[in-house]
């Protein structure tokens, strides 16, 4: 058995979303909480704007909950960066435990799925899960420099400049039913711009294994929502999971196929870690608030790659991590 039943349901006490002038101009931009005027957040470097965004939203979801950090036994944050920094030096901030996680673009789910069993079995009382990432800092580190002015191909996706947390702990909120654990699941895909294609078979594993072993159906639930498959890989899990006997057509959703204006030419959408974190903390919230939505399944998708792997010719793994989540 992958998925956990969480039996004292822990609730999300709050949340808080950031975005760059790309991120906030789009689809979804009127429900991000803190909408930056640039990319640069105030700060010298990319990488150093990164982490001051994860340091924010982890401070605001903080405040938002009406909690003091005292009140926070630990923040299980990550981010696409080396070491995943961001995570790491915003933590440093913080006088609270630390766990940093990393699995590609699925971290946030990652996270909520340690998070709330930690604080389902009581071990903690309240902590915080976060990530982040930024597009100027992932096309540095995992493709080319910006300054080379490299042409995207029309499969290539567009890293979210954004961050999201929440906090997790028990009381009034949204509830946490269970979660699946996903597993690295490796269909040979080579090409680091096709992250929709090398993620989507994972995507379709966990979803497929979530239905059989919660004996639940697509329809079981208002919104099916992958973090970062971008309008190509949304496609191909459609198709793989109507040829798995279920078709998820009618409640699906994924975070960067929806977080940019529709016609711009952003090709497949958005991705990153901090893609499904932006849009969960703040659309996908706040519609479970108002009871809009009841029932979601939020299902964060990684390609578990790094530079070094794609220089030797390695294929892309992918994984993901499916929690469902209730009003």
């Amino acid at each position: 058995m992958r998925t956990m039943y969480f039996k004292n349901n822990p609730s999300i006490l709050a949340t808080s979303s950031i975005g760059g002038p790309k991120e906030t101009t789009g689809a979804l931009g009127k429900y991000i909480e803190i909408k930056g005027e640039d990319d640069t957040f105030g700060e010298t470097t990319y990488e150093k704007a990164e982490k001051q965004m994860l340091y924010t939203v982890i401070k605001n979801s903080i405040q938002n909950a009406h909690k003091e950090i005292e009140d926070i036994d630990a923040i299980i944050a990550g981010d696409l960066l080396d070491q995943i920094i961001s995570a790491t030096f915003s933590a440093r901030s913080f006088d609270a435990g630390y766990l940093g996680v990393y699995n590609a673009c699925a971290t946030f789910t990652e996270a909520l799925t340690i998070g709330a069993a930690l604080v389902d079995g009581g071990y903690l009382k309240s902590v915080v899960c976060g990530t982040s990432s930024h597009f100027s800092s992932a096309e540095r580190q995992y493709r080319y420099p910006l300054e080379l002015g490299c042409t995207r191909p029309p499969q290539a996706q567009w890293t979210v400049t954004g961050a999201g947390a929440c906090v997790l702990g028990n009381g009034d909120g949204v509830k946490i039913n269970c979660a699946t654990v996903g597993k690295v699941v490796d269909f040979g895909v080579v090409d680091v711009n096709n992250m929709g294609a090398a993620m989507a078979p994972a995507a379709a594993d966990t979803l497929y294994t979530h239905f059989i072993e919660t004996g639940r159906t697509p329809d079981y639930y208002d919104a099916i929502i992958s973090g970062d498959l971008g309008v190509l890989g949304s496609h191909v899990l459609i198709d793989l999971m109507w040829q798995k006997g279920f078709d998820i057509s009618k409640v699906y959703h994924d975070c960067g196929a929806i977080v940019y204006k529709i016609k711009e030419k952003e090709y497949q959408g958005g991705s990153g870690a901090g893609c499904s974190s932006m849009v969960f903390c703040s659309y996908f919230y706040k519609q479970l608030c108002e009871k809009s939505l009841k029932r979601v399944l939020l299902m964060s998708t990684g390609a578990l790659l790094s530079s070094l792997s794609a220089q030797q010719g390695e294929s892309i793994p992918g994984i993901a991590h499916a929690v469902c989540i209730e009003s």
